[in-house]
């Protein structure tokens, strides 16, 4: 096996001046921003993304020709951050933007890349917001619509599920839009909704929801909220000796769920983009046997997702032949039949890729893999 070495990340804080606007530079790199929540609330996910993007720049290091130089950003967790890590690196004279990782960040940065015409590519930010009415904003992941839909099927075909209670964050754009997607299906399917409440990110006692849940006696929680949260949720249930069962979305599956949440969130499921137990494509056999020798841990969604943002975008400049943005652009709107980590992908309407979904769940301490749905 070769023997590799990602060297550690330095954030460059500069302007188109200087370094950037060196003619022999742009001679010889081709550049590709990256703008991420290394550090903040959301940290686990930027880190899990830059590691997957990382890996993927081993496997695909050239493009036409010329060393790609990637230039990473933290976000800090934060919309005003994301918004100015965008615009600092359309001074920096790129081919096209990875990020961000969560839908708000997204949405505060690519209306800038947009009116610069630079391509860029989400991993992980599943708002249908996001590309809505976007001309160079793309995706690496399914919407929400498609993440609610599924779920409330599986809960009412799998899990026998007729009644559900739903514990929505109303600060995230993402928790609210999953919560509205899953309860239309759910009782579109003949389910009933017997208990809505809210909470916000960062709340760390959860007993007026719980109280709200042992009253209904659900059949089942659908909690679309990220992963601290949700770990918190389910220990002060287990506590309480509500045994109802848990569904989330991707945003909680991340290894800190279980770290937080230990043997509360046994048997929790997820709506999921990727595992490594459903994965087919050779790309996704090589970036999991070089992923894990690097880092000596398994593959996160988020990881898998990263590496395909970065391979989407590559594979558009190699079939553009050109960095030109308007070029690479029309490049990624016409992406077909991709085989990527997470699956194979053809980009449809307003940037957003049409492939298959995971379910996962929490068993004996890990994340295993469950079903695989299509679209």
């Amino acid at each position: 096996m070769r023997r590799f070495k990602i060297f550690p990340v330095v954030v460059l804080l500069l302007t188109a001046t200087g370094l950037f606007s060196e003619p022999v530079l742009a001679q010889t790199f081709i550049r590709l921003g990256v703008y991420l929540p290394m550090t903040g609330g959301v940290a686990a996910y930027g880190k899990m993304t830059w590691s997957g993007i990382q890996i993927a720049n081993y496997m695909e290091p050239e493009v036409l020709g010329k060393k790609i130089d990637l230039v990473l950003l933290d976000t800090k967790s934060e919309q005003i951050e994301a918004s100015n890590a965008v615009s600092m690196l359309v001074e920096m004279q790129i081919a096209g933007i990875i990020g961000e990782a969560i839908s708000a960040n997204t949405m505060a940065g690519n209306p800038i890349s947009e009116k610069a015409h630079i391509p860029s590519i989400s991993p992980t930010a599943t708002n249908p917001l996001v590309t809505q009415g976007k001309k160079y904003t793309f995706r690496a992941c399914f919407i929400d619509p498609f993440q609610g839909e599924v779920a409330a099927r599986f809960v009412n075909n799998t899990l026998k599920a007729r009644t559900a209670a739903l514990i929505i964050d109303h600060s995230q754009d993402y928790s609210v839009g999953l919560g509205n997607f899953f309860a239309k299906e759910f009782e579109r399917l003949g389910g009933k909704i017997v208990s809505k409440t809210f909470i916000q990110t960062g709340d760390q006692d959860f007993s007026a929801q719980l109280s709200s849940i042992q009253a209904n006696k659900p059949d089942l929680i659908y909690a679309p909220i990220y992963y601290t949260e949700d770990a918190l949720l389910a220990r002060q249930a287990r506590d309480l000796g509500i045994d109802t069962p848990i569904m989330t979305g991707d945003g909680a599956q991340v290894d800190q769920l279980i770290q937080i949440g230990g043997k509360a969130v046994e048997g929790m499921y997820f709506t999921g983009h990727f595992h490594k137990n459903a994965a087919t494509t050779d790309r996704a056999k090589e970036f999991t046997r070089l992923f894990e020798a690097k880092y000596k841990e398994e593959i996160s969604a988020y990881s898998a997702l990263g590496a395909d943002a970065y391979f989407l975008l590559v594979d558009a400049i190699k079939r553009a032949d050109s960095t030109e943005g308007p070029k690479v652009r029309d490049a990624l709107a016409d992406t077909k039949d991709f085989r990527g980590v997470s699956g194979i992908m053809t980009m449809g309407p307003d940037g957003n890729p049409i492939k298959s979904m995971v379910i996962n769940k929490v068993e004996n301490g890990k994340i295993v893999y469950v079903a695989t749905v299509t679209p």
